[in-house]
């Protein structure tokens, strides 16, 4: 990864502006929950919020896609980044209504489905398909580390000075971000796409159905996200009523995860090859023991040591799932195909959501992760069992 960072300027241009923005959503995530918390006293006004982080995507990825692929992307990006940082602003001046919060919420949600479509197609371009994964894995382990670190920070100055701070560094991140991409070679020409309606805009969707492995892991990528929508949104219900470590220690797991996330690409992304089904579904059935642990096992400790595992097995499935669409997606449907990958996960997450909420009140939190062990299992005998023909995929 210090090789790439080295030699590509281009890389690097593209690393900074990707790590100052992710920097800054740590300061976002914090400031909205406490934000929104404090405004309705409630639980259910927090999930309204996740709400509308989602609804962009299901609403504009498509076209989102399709501006990927039509538009210069580096224009695209610098766009939404533009964009972003006056979105944010708005919280800045004004942070004491619910419908406004919630407008923000969407309104950044949105930036990011125009941004990131963009940022993953044009990355091939930038370090060309042998540095790939190396790129992915660089840029996730920044971005990972990034909020680990400043998650704390973030509480800290909320703490001390309100959340229009933090709304403003996340501001100043994306402009830093937007002036960043300016000096980017790559990524400045339209797109030849002939669009005609609807079949333009879904070409993303047949690519993907073209391919055998595609096809199988959009499959496996909803009964993934059918899993983790509901546990990774009810950990904190886990922590308390299962593991009784409250809202502290809560804190702790989701640490445990974030230190497995950084360290799976520092230690594992020299094994990891596009198109490999080891890595593309492996991960699901290490996902999946670490379910079956968690609603097996009370001791804290024990369930510290397995999120370890689960932000492992994340981290290195997402850049094996990255590196394949990029190097697999020609450049031409590629943030289109991107896009549909996008929308597939998110329906199943607000679904899993849902289900995830009504079994954990009705039968109890250890069955949710049950659940979600099979779902998790299941995508990866379904993976497993793909027969394909490209060389790299056995």
């Amino acid at each position: 990864m210090l090789r790439l960072l080295c030699s590509s300027p281009e890389f690097r241009r593209l690393f900074v502006a990707h790590s100052v923005s992710r920097a800054g959503d740590a300061f976002n995530t914090v400031a909205l929950v406490v934000l929104v918390f404090d405004l309705t006293n409630s639980g259910l006004g927090v999930a309204g919020a996740v709400t509308f982080e989602v609804l962009p995507v299901l609403l504009i990825a498509p076209m989102a896609g399709l501006a990927a692929d039509r538009l210069p992307r580096r224009s695209v990006m610098i766009g939404a980044d533009v964009c972003r940082a006056l979105v944010a602003f708005v919280l800045v001046v004004g942070a004491d209504s619910v419908a406004a919060v919630y407008a923000v919420a969407f309104g950044l949600s949105a930036g990011a489905v125009i941004f990131n479509p963009a940022a993953s197609s044009l990355l091939p371009d930038v370090v060309g398909d042998d540095d790939v994964v190396t790129a992915n894995s660089a840029m996730w382990t920044a971005a990972v580390i990034g909020q680990i670190a400043l998650a704390p920070l973030a509480g800290l100055v909320i703490a001390a000075w309100g959340v229009e701070v933090a709304f403003g560094v996340n501001a100043a991140t994306f402009l830093f971000s937007a002036a960043a991409l300016t000096r980017l070679g790559g990524g400045r020409r339209s797109a030849e796409v002939d669009v005609k309606g609807w079949s333009g805009v879904l070409a993303g969707v047949a690519t993907v159905r073209a391919d055998r492995l595609l096809t199988r892991l959009a499959v496996v990528q909803v009964l993934a996200s059918l899993s983790a929508g509901a546990t990774s949104g009810l950990l904190v219900v886990l922590a308390d009523r299962w593991l009784g470590v409250g809202t502290g220690g809560f804190g702790i797991l989701l640490g445990a995860i974030g230190v497995g996330a950084a360290a799976g690409p520092l230690l594992l992304r020299r094994f990891i090859r596009p198109g490999d089904k080891r890595w593309l579904f492996g991960p699901f059935a290490a996902r999946g023991g670490v379910d079956l642990t968690l609603a097996a096992a009370g001791n804290p400790a024990v369930a510290g040591g397995a999120l370890v595992v689960y932000g492992m097995a994340t981290s290195t499935g997402t850049i094996a799932y990255q590196s394949t669409l990029q190097t697999l997606v020609p450049a031409e449907t590629r943030g289109r195909a991107f896009a549909f990958y996008d929308v597939l996960w998110n329906a199943a997450r607000l679904c899993s959501l849902a289900i995830g909420g009504v079994l954990a009140e009705v039968v109890g939190i250890r069955f949710v992760y049950i659940v979600a062990a099979a779902l998790l299992f299941g995508a990866t005998v379904i993976g497993f069992t793909t027969r394909v023909s490209h060389p790299n995929h056995d």
